[in-house]
């Protein structure tokens, strides 16, 4: 029958000890984790085994769904669990409920190290290579995906599920809640636009606000400009800022380090609301509008994040892909066109997010399209910025030629 199956081998557990030992803890864990992914429990066994020569034994589970199963094997002696989570997808697609079901469980044992295996059945085309393939979604009807060798840290914040792997195609991949935010190999795709389309046209940026942006790279690229003074990050999860010191230095560059780079960990809305200084650049490097970050998506954020900006001074965000969120997109660049007078949409490829992807420069006097290649490029040289993988004059002017059915988004 078509469906998905994931198994997991995870080792060097450091959660209470009851939960490899004791069924009744391992039970109600399995059957919160069903119930929180949105799956239907039939029935269940669990049975814990007795000790051997002085050492306890693990427990063995099995939780029946009208979906199909999940079992659990412990091995206290090697701080060990098996776990197997298989789902039907004859009817409807389950596969996103099985996989929250598996992050939830691997978190709660909180392990060193994981083998984690994602298995098509019945599928024409089965996978052959070992590892994980990570999979996201771009609307309800179309998904993109890379493999990971193996996953490096799952951890589940007070806001949101982290993640990072190793991959072949992009070295670390860092994960948010199942979706992709950054890579080793792919960063600047997304980072350099971001920042250097309004950093390039200011005359010399020595401010600069970045709204999330907890891996570091948005932050990376700004205190390149030599006349950068201060950065401020207001990122909303510690966690974030944690794992990226720890994975992602490729990414940050050791920017958490450049005594220029204040962090502040908390709500970005309620951070910008009791701001009592401006900035020359603002960069709202978020997540998507459909998590946490929604409220530094509206109108409203965006007249607050106005208010901290420098005269000449801009803001940067991205908005989505226009191919396959474009009313996420017209509704984004009507709301900035109601608050700032000058707004520039940009589309960059980014490899990592599998999409033409839209980006936007706001601002009551600073228009990015107004430099020419040659003043770009000479920036670059007279601010000694030459380890770019993407921007130079030309790619500048190019970011924001706009395809026409990206044209006819705009307000």
């Amino acid at each position: 029958m078509e469906g998905l199956h994931l198994t997991a081998d995870i080792f060097g557990c450091s959660c209470e000890r009851q939960l490899l030992v004791d069924a009744g803890p391992l039970a109600e864990l399995c059957r919160k984790a069903v119930a929180d992914a949105g799956l239907t429990l039939v029935d269940e066994k669990f049975f814990t085994f007795p000790e051997w020569e002085g050492q306890p034994g693990g427990v063995t589970g099995a939780v029946l769904l009208a979906e199909s199963h999940v079992a659990v094997h412990t091995w206290p002696e090697r701080s060990g669990v098996t776990l197997d989570v298989y789902v039907c997808n004859f009817t409807t697609d389950n596969s996103g409920k099985a996989e929250r079901l598996m992050d939830d469980l691997i978190v709660a044992f909180q392990p060193t190290e994981q083998i984690t295996n994602r298995i098509l059945r019945a599928s024409a085309d089965p996978p052959s290579q070992a590892g994980e393939l990570l999979l996201e979604w771009l609307n309800k009807d179309s998904a993109y995906g890379f493999r990971a060798s193996r996953r490096l840290e799952t951890v589940r914040s007070a806001h949101q599920t982290i993640e990072v792997f190793d991959t072949l195609q992009w070295g670390k991949l860092f994960r948010l809640d199942g979706a992709f935010m950054t890579s080793e190999k792919d960063e600047f795709f997304y980072h350099e636009p971001i920042v250097h389309s309004a950093a390039l046209a200011h005359e010399a940026p020595a401010s600069a606000l970045v709204i999330g942006g907890g891996d570091g790279g948005s932050s990376e690229e700004l205190l390149k400009h030599p006349s950068m003074q201060r950065v401020v990050m207001a990122e909303l999860d510690a966690e974030v800022v944690r794992v990226a010191r720890e994975h992602l230095g490729a990414v940050h560059r050791g920017a958490f380090d450049d005594p220029r780079l204040q962090v502040h960990i908390g709500d970005g809305f309620e951070f910008v609301r009791g701001l009592g200084e401006r900035f020359d650049l603002v960069v709202l490097d978020l997540t998507d509008p459909d998590t946490p970050a929604q409220r530094l998506y509206t109108r409203e954020f965006f007249e607050m994040v106005k208010g901290t900006l420098n005269p000449g001074g801009a803001v940067t965000l991205h908005i989505g892909s226009p191919v396959f969120e474009p009313e996420r997109v017209r509704r984004l660049l009507a709301d900035l066109a109601a608050v700032f007078r000058i707004v520039r949409p940009m589309g960059v490829y980014i490899p990592l997010y599998g999409s033409y992807w839209g980006l936007a420069v706001a601002s009551d006097s600073l228009d990015p399209r107004t430099l020419d290649e040659a003043t770009i490029d000479a920036r670059l040289a007279s601010r000694g910025i030459a380890d770019l993988e993407l921007y130079n004059g030309e790619t500048h002017r190019g970011l924001f030629a706009l395809p026409n059915f990206y044209r006819r988004l705009l307000p």
